[in-house]
């Protein structure tokens, strides 16, 4: 039986098939409000590069989860985020909760829109997620045994994306999460031959860490096909997220959910645990 909150609310997840995402939808669904998944294969469907139907989309909803796909930092983002946030406020949709990007100036100006914009707002600022091994472009290099790519000694407190996706599903239905800002990371800096390490133990199996040359790097990904936004995407995290600026511990899964966040280790024992990372 639905609640009289639930009854009245109506949730919209841009990106809801993306990692946090499915996640949000999930959590929704399961307490019982009404979701509306934006997704290009959704109907309406939904495309950031394509306004058409955003109306159609964000018409009757009460509060909506916004992530940027591939990342608020892309050339375009601050003027889609605008437009939906402009668009939301005209539709009466009454709270914007924004994934954020962890030292990134664009993200920044991106969250200033939605602050800005009048309505009820939740920022979640994160930035290396445990899952890029497990539902993203890494997953193939832990199957291999090698994980090939520019990061040199560089720490990073990666964080879980179900910790994201709870922080999230709290300022979506809890009232006192708005007008905060939420930096979430993982418990642990981290090398990437730590996540190695992690990984070797968690699978029984060896996995490496191997540095190698950023544009070889680059050059690699671009040549096996992978789609223009993932290359640019991996270039500028490579390039520019990963040069220390994010190198420090927060507290902001605490601060939202009175609980620590999860260790990596945890995350890969738990997906090990699933057989994904079986070699047949």
């Amino acid at each position: 039986m639905k609640t009289s909150n639930q009854k009245h609310q109506s949730i919209f997840v841009a990106g809801g098939t993306g990692k946090t995402g499915k996640r949000v939808v999930e959590q929704l669904e399961d307490r019982g409000y009404e979701v509306r998944v934006g997704s290009r294969s959704a109907v309406p469907s939904f495309d950031w590069n394509n306004e058409k139907n955003w109306e159609s989309c964000l018409s009757g909803v009460t509060s909506a989860y916004i992530t940027y796909s591939p990342d608020l930092a892309m050339p375009g983002a601050t003027d889609a985020i605008q437009a939906f946030a402009y668009l939301a406020k005209r539709l009466g949709v009454k709270r914007l909760v924004l994934l954020s990007g962890r030292g990134e100036a664009e993200a920044q100006a991106c969250e200033e829109i939605i602050k800005d914009s009048g309505l009820e707002w939740t920022i979640v600022r994160a930035s290396w997620f445990n899952q890029n091994f497990s539902e993203g472009a890494f997953i193939d290099m832990v199957l291999n045994g090698t994980i090939t790519l520019p990061a040199g000694n560089q720490v990073e407190p990666f964080v879980d994306v179900g910790d994201i996706a709870d922080v999230a599903v709290a300022a979506l239905t809890e009232d006192h999460h708005k007008g905060r800002i939420y930096e979430v990371t993982g418990p642990r800096l981290m090398t990437f031959a730590d996540v190695a390490n992690d990984l070797s133990l968690a699978t029984g199996r060896e996995i490496s860490f191997i540095n190698v040359p950023h544009k070889s790097f680059i050059a690699e990904i671009e040549n096996s096909g992978a789609p223009k936004d993932v290359v640019w995407m991996l270039d500028y995290l490579f390039a520019t997220v990963l040069d220390g600026r994010n190198a420090h511990l927060t507290n902001g899964v605490e601060q939202a959910l009175g609980r620590p966040a999860k260790d990596f280790a945890d995350y890969a024992r738990e997906t090990a645990a699933t057989g994904l990372w079986e070699i047949h």
